[in-house]
């Protein structure tokens, strides 16, 4: 007896993502797969008894959309943050701290997010928030989290105002005074204040990869199901239906474990580990355990993650070139590239995937060095190693991508003008004469590389009609070419893309029979919209695993 349809979505403009069969009608699904994709009358003839018929009204009909870079955990719990993307000058921010501490008197450390870095048009220091309020425990952070901004009560309560010793390539900066100036670089030096913020077990898989100590007790895994349950519900009302998660331990991994169990999980997801650079190669081991222990359609490892350097904005982006406005800085690596590539050789050799931040061409070209040490010492094999960001790369380095099988993991939502984030100081640490190598994506696609696109949430907006229209319309750099991808590349590097990068484009990234049933249905038509108005788009039902996780009308 042939299956029938449990569900059907039809009356659809569906793009399949499928090159066989790249467009149709409707599509039909028994339980968790895809059972058919057709026209509206061949699919309306497999319905079941009791079948569900959802009727799509003409819109946009695409597989689940994958966020190849975020931060689950993190972001959920940033959702009840005071919320700054868009605060300048000392009156606006005033105000919005002030009426955060009001709403939330009981909070330990007021936790500001999306703290721009030229907020007051100079660093910021403790002074400026002990001046707007000294009694409570303050500490705003950067847009792309990797600077923070802390006030004397919050230093002085971490036990960081005297500094602290700190990895390579973090730093809390000290003033002629001998005391901390309040800007804290980088996950460790900001660790201490979130601590007491409560947050460390949160932030445990990004700050150091290690699982929390004290091992966290029931009573405390229960408290901190609600920061990663809102992250999740938040994915699925945008459309994900898998997620990459950047940074991670087996706790972030256990955490998620318990909301399965409890019918909870929304969407699939990758968890890394973390191997930060306080690490040696022999701990790659535990990464083994790890994808060995996780390893399903909903929650897998299978891969490790690094970093290589910080950020443009606050010099911390390793460089081949100076910084236009700090003659003889480039930026320190956070590993050395011998170290790096027998860490590269070592996972490699395990069959791990590699995922790593480089954001300075710098430290793209260093990565580059340790994928191409790992297969001259192991032998090629389709590893689909990864850099995420690519912020600025040398020419050179460019061809280099596809011929190593390199995923570039860019973020549309990061160009300087494209969405939320502005052209300076960013363009400016750059210097105009590297402008033509900076936030590349046709380059790197023209050159055969692999693109995947996310939004490295909570950095920044996870919106994919977002990032897609920033995809689309992003400005052009004097002396740069355009860098916009046609709406099927884009579409793509959120679909079956982002399964190639996971090696699942035998089961998702594409709606074709037999596939996992991991659908979004939007509210519209999303190729008769102009670019420039896609954002005013949204998803109108969200299915993973054949279940609706996200319904708008609900």
């Amino acid at each position: 007896m042939s299956p029938t349809a449990t569900t059907i979505i039809t009356n659809a403009r569906v793009l399949t993502m499928d090159p066989t069969c790249p467009r149709a009608e409707a599509v039909a699904l028994t339980d968790d797969r895809i059972l058919a994709v057709g026209s509206v009358d061949r699919i309306a003839a497999l319905a079941g008894p009791g079948c569900t018929v959802i009727d799509a009204g003409g819109a946009s009909l695409l597989p689940g959309f994958i966020e190849s870079h975020l931060h689950l955990f993190m972001g959920g719990s940033e959702l009840s943050h005071l919320q700054l993307l868009g605060i300048e000058g000392p009156d606006h921010l005033g105000r919005a701290i002030h009426g955060y501490a009001d709403a939330h008197p009981h909070r330990p450390v007021i936790v500001g997010q999306g703290c721009d870095y030229g907020i007051y048009g100079r660093p910021l220091t403790r002074h400026d928030l002990d001046a707007i309020l000294p009694d409570r425990p303050i500490i705003l952070v950067a847009a792309d989290h990797h600077t923070g901004w802390a006030n004397t009560l919050a230093l002085t309560e971490a036990g960081i105002l005297q500094g602290a010793t700190v990895g390579p390539g973090n730093e809390v900066v000290m003033g002629a005074d001998g005391l901390a100036t309040g800007e804290l670089r980088e996950f460790e030096a900001m660790a201490p204040v979130l601590r007491v913020a409560g947050e460390h077990r949160i932030m445990a898989g990004i700050a150091t990869g290690f699982d929390p100590l004290p091992a966290p007790t029931q009573e405390e895994v229960k408290a901190d199901l609600p920061a990663m349950a809102a992250g999740l519900a938040h994915c699925a009302r945008h459309g994900f239906t898998s997620l990459v998660n950047m940074d991670g331990n087996r706790y972030t991994l256990d955490v998620l474990d318990t909301l399965r169990r409890d019918g909870r999980l929304t969407a699939r997801v990758r968890v890394p580990f973390h191997y930060r650079n306080t690490r040696s190669p022999a701990d790659l081991a535990e990464a083994s355990i790890l994808s060995r222990d996780y390893n399903d359609d909903w929650l897998s490892s299978g891969f490790v993650k690094m970093f290589m350097d910080g950020v443009i904005d606050s010099g911390t982006a390793v460089m081949l070139n100076d910084y236009p406005d700090q003659p003889g800085w480039r930026g320190d690596p956070l590993h050395e590239a011998d170290r790096f590539a027998e860490i590269c050789i070592e996972a490699d050799r395990r069959g791990l995937q590699i995922a790593v931040h480089a954001i300075g061409d710098g430290a793209v070209r260093r990565v580059l060095d340790g994928y191409a040490a790992a297969r001259a010492a192991n032998g090629p094999r389709d590893a689909r190693h990864r850099i995420e960001h690519i912020e600025l790369i040398d020419r050179a380095d460019v061809p280099r991508l596809a011929q190593l099988g390199v995923i570039a993991s860019v973020q549309p939502s990061h160009v300087p003008g494209a969405l939320d984030f502005p052209l300076f100081p960013t363009l400016d640490k750059i210097g105009r004469g590297r402008w033509k190598d900076a936030f590349l994506t046709r380059s790197l696609a023209d050159a055969g590389a692999r693109i995947v696109f996310a939004s490295d949430w909570p950095v920044a907006d996870i919106n994919p009609l977002r990032s897609i229209q920033a995809a689309l319309t992003r400005p052009t750099f004097e002396g740069a070419q355009d860098e916009r991808l046609t709406l099927h590349q884009v579409l793509a590097a959120y679909t079956i893309g982002g399964a190639y990068a996971e090696h699942t484009e035998d089961r998702k990234g594409m709606l074709r029979p037999g596939y996992l049933a991991d659908l979004v249905l939007l509210d519209g038509d999303i190729e008769a919209v102009a670019a420039d108005r896609i954002a005013t788009l949204s998803v109108v039902r969200t299915i993973c695993g054949g279940r609706t996780v996200w319904d708008s009308a609900a």
